[in-house]
């Protein structure tokens, strides 16, 4: 079974986003960052998001964010399937951070269950068979509306591209560079959509927590496809 390791986002300033993601969304070495300034307008493609196991978790995480610079793009609140909400962090990256649970039973941990990568796609049937293809194992399929694949540390999901913007609460519109790698041990490709992958044994790593890495792992949507948040 092929296993993603970690998700590297490109930013214009590593120093700083590494700064934000430490303090304000406490992530580890599953999500890194490197310099690039290629070109992006509009929708990236993908989402982040971070399954924890309770609201009070998702308020705390939105504090920290908003304080460091992320902008709000769907308020936290109450939803068919839990509770939950999404932000723009500074660098452009969107993230959804949700609970399952809609009511508190315990001290806020602030610790994260799954980290997921949400890839929203032409068409969910294609990729879907291309991954498979390259030793991918799926968990869950809904037609052409939602695959999640059996990856870890990281989770990968896909959604079509028009049904992952609205669930981020944005415009699907968007071209240019996705400003992400993907490093697995599925080996270096890019994917019908553009996404890259890289070897995750072959990173080269730097300085600070997240490093500019070269590997990049990547965590799926991990929500019910109908969890209209």
């Amino acid at each position: 079974m092929s296993s993603i390791e970690s998700v590297t986002l490109e930013v214009p300033d590593p120093a700083a986003a590494d700064t934000f993601y430490r303090t304000a969304l406490d992530l580890d070495a599953r999500v890194r960052v490197r310099e690039a300034q290629a070109p992006t307008t509009g929708f990236r493609g993908f989402a982040m998001s971070l399954v924890v196991s309770q609201p009070s978790i998702v308020d705390s995480f939105f504090r920290t964010a908003l304080d460091g610079g992320a902008t709000t793009l769907k308020p936290a609140a109450k939803g068919f399937w839990g509770y939950g909400g999404v932000l723009c962090d500074p660098y452009g990256t969107i993230w959804k951070i949700a609970s399952s649970s809609k009511k508190d039973s315990g001290p806020v941990s602030r610790h994260i269950d799954d980290v997921v990568l949400l890839l929203g796609v032409a068409d969910v049937a294609v990729t879907k068979r291309f991954y498979v293809e390259r030793g991918l194992s799926v968990a869950k399929s809904f037609g052409r509306k939602y695959v999640e694949f059996a990856t870890s540390p990281v989770k990968l999901a896909l959604y079509g591209r028009r049904a992952a913007a609205k669930d981020a609460g944005v415009s699907p519109d968007g071209s240019g560079s996705h400003r992400l790698a993907i490093g697995s041990s599925a080996g270096t490709f890019t994917d019908p959509d553009g996404f890259q992958w890289e070897a995750a044994t072959s990173a080269s790593t730097s300085a600070g927590r997240f490093g500019e890495a070269a590997s990049a792992g990547v965590r799926a949507g991990g929500a019910d496809p109908n969890s209209g948040l």
